[in-house]
């Protein structure tokens, strides 16, 4: 059993003074397999301490559930990091920021409009204590005082950048103290003396964040701070990715300096990040302050460990400055060789359209009025809007759209509606059936445009006449991609596609989807496409190749060429992808991949080429912008 405490000017580690060099892995943005490897590097590096968030709505997609399997087992990360011989911090917020999807607070959250988030109101501080009931008892058990690694816990997240509820924080106070955590308690803000007053409450050790100016900033902390330890809790040493953007870096020797300059002055840290990881599947987050910016899948951070695992010059830089202030071990991680290189045909497809019978529930009533995805329970992925045009129809309207709505009139491609380029509004072809597939791109992660739902948001109209009704078909993508499909068909070489896009009519429900109303009210229009180059293919459709690897072994899924879309390997969400950039690969975790393996593409718009290639290394994009 040990203590950790806060003395009159440090840390106290069995009541001797402790000086914290911790460093963030987030552990639902590593594969599982891989914890114990960025653990270890992290020691080697110079650091004592691993510090993370907890993802509430990664544990909790549904109210009442609380998952720890695979990913999210919170316990044997935490395990890991005391068999390392290492300390931890947790974050559990509830809000989180970290450029995850809703700032790791869950959709089904604001379901009620009642509910009063990031501040003292019942209802959100009830579903805030279902929480706790379920995560406390992993991170109280494993505490310093009962033999763990934990020293440190976090009262939400630069709380002083949204609010000042003070009964609020008080709130969370008490619900972590009645939850077992008897480690010392921070909070940590921007160094402004607004954001460190309102964000904080006496009792709770106030820690800074940021990347430059330590000395400054320290300074405006001590002020806040009288007494104890001064410490940069999130020491910025890198940035994240947008898409459409460039790719972030600092140098190397810029950020060895700044490291330098901080633990000149005694302060304790935590970087941020040691190793950034991934954003899988569709947990990216997003920015909008104006303009909606949604993070890229790669969330490497430029950080001192790689997304996938590389020491980089930013590591050994960071070692040298490290070993002037602590033991640092001699031993160095061995050199990551480069991935195998390799290409595997995608030579089965389908259509989107030809899926739907396993992508959703096509016998989902017909709604009167249009409803958001969040509505249907739906707080993750695409959706399929489905309704009818009147005869002469011109003009599509919304009253928003989140975040991107691909736009179909009898099966035949329109446009594209996209939140980033403000646009609400489209002229259509003469036509009948009127579909859009639509994206959610990622929840905004930080500040008061967290929790809005996503989707088509009302009123929609045709000419300035409502339009309806409708039918929302929620796409259950990741079930698909990991079903196997016997869909799944050699390319055709030339097809036919008529008006009405060949529906069943069991997809269609029975007032105003069905087939013979539309042959009744337009006639068919028939279109030949001639026959396409070997190995292109027309979207929204999916492509499937299978290959051989070796087991363990990461690869680099490169995307060059391919427009937007999703790929699986073995059922595995890799993320999206996109040429807008700036990535144009995707990291594959060796853990996912068997001696036979299944690659599934989603290609939203089509591509050139449907020849998958495998590369030896990451390509995060260009720098400049």
């Amino acid at each position: 059993m040990g203590d950790f405490a806060i003395g009159d000017t440090d840390f106290l580690l069995n009541g001797a003074p402790f000086r914290v060099l911790a460093g963030a892995i987030h552990y639902f943005r590593v594969h599982p397999d891989h914890w114990a490897d960025r653990i270890h590097k992290a020691r080697l590096m110079g650091l004592n301490t691993i510090e993370t968030y907890v993802a509430w709505n990664a544990h909790s997609p549904v109210r009442g559930q609380f998952r720890t399997d695979a990913g999210l087992d919170l316990a044997r990360f935490l395990d890991l990091i005391a068999a390392e011989g290492m300390y931890a911090i947790v974050r559990p917020g509830p809000f989180i920021c970290a450029e995850w999807d809703n700032g790791g607070l869950p959709g089904w959250l604001f379901r009620d409009p009642a509910v009063g988030v990031r501040r003292n109101e019942p209802r959100y501080l009830a579903a805030v204590a279902e929480y706790f009931e379920q995560l406390l008892p992993i991170v109280a058990s494993r505490q310093i005082n009962r033999g763990g690694p934990v020293i440190l816990v976090q009262i939400e997240n630069e709380y002083g950048a949204y609010g000042n509820d003070k009964d609020y924080l008080s709130a969370l106070v008490d619900l972590n103290r009645a939850g077992g955590i008897t480690v010392p308690l921070t909070t940590i803000d921007q160094p402004t003396d607004e954001m460190l007053a309102d964000g904080s409450l006496p009792g709770l050790h106030k820690t800074g964040s940021f990347g430059s100016r330590a000395t400054e900033r320290l300074a405006t902390l001590r002020r806040h701070q009288p007494t104890g330890p001064l410490m940069c809790a999130e020491f910025w040493n890198g940035w994240f990715d947008h898409w459409g953007a460039h790719h972030h870096t600092t140098s190397a020797e810029d950020s060895a300096r700044e490291l330098d300059d901080l633990l000149a002055t005694g302060a304790s840290v935590s970087l941020y990040m040691f190793t950034g990881g991934t954003n899988f599947g569709f947990t990216n987050g997003a920015n909008d302050k104006g303009v909606f910016q949604p993070t890229a899948t790669s969330y490497d951070y430029d950080a001192p460990l790689s997304e996938s695992g590389e020491v980089t010059k930013k590591y050994l830089a960071f070692r040298e400055v490290l070993a002037r202030y602590a033991s640092v071990p001699a031993e160095l991680p061995e050199a990551v060789p480069a991935a195998p290189t390799f290409e595997v045909e995608l030579d089965e497809s389908v259509t989107l359209w030809d899926a739907l019978g396993e992508l959703a529930d096509t016998d989902s009533d017909a709604l009167p009025e249009l409803p958001s995805m969040d509505a249907l329970g739906q707080y993750t992925g695409f959706a399929l809007y489905r309704s009818r045009l009147a005869p002469g129809a011109h003009l599509l309207s919304f009253g928003a759209v989140r975040d991107r709505a691909q736009v179909f009139v009898d099966g035949n491609p329109v446009g594209v509606l996209q939140r980033d380029h403000h646009e609400r509004s489209i002229s259509l072809p003469r036509g009948v059936l009127l579909d859009l597939l639509v994206e959610d791109q990622g929840r905004v992660n930080y500040g008061p445009r967290i929790g809005e739902d996503k989707g088509l948001i009302g009123p929609a109209t045709v000419d300035g006449i409502q339009l309806g009704p409708w039918q929302v078909l929620a796409l259950d993508l990741d079930g698909f991609a990991a079903a196997g499909s016997r869909l799944f068909a050699p390319h055709p070489r030339c097809h036919d596609r008529v008006g009405e896009r060949d529906l069943d009519p069991d997809l269609d429900v029975d007032l105003t989807f069905a087939y013979d109303s539309l042959r009744a009210a337009e006639p068919a229009t028939r279109t030949v496409v001639l026959p396409a180059p070997v190995g292109s293919l027309s979207g929204p459709a999916f492509a499937r190749g299978l290959f051989h690897a070796e087991t363990g072994r990461d690869l680099f899924l490169s995307t060059a060429g391919w427009g937007k879309g999703q790929a699986w390997i073995n059922g595995f969400n890799l993320g999206r992808f996109w040429d807008r950039g700036p990535q144009t690969t995707l990291y594959v975790p060796g853990p996912v991949l068997s001696a036979s393996n299944e690659l599934v593409v989603l290609f939203l718009h089509g591509t050139g080429s449907t020849r998958a290639r495998f590369v030896p290394r990451a390509d995060l994009g260009h720098t400049d912008f």
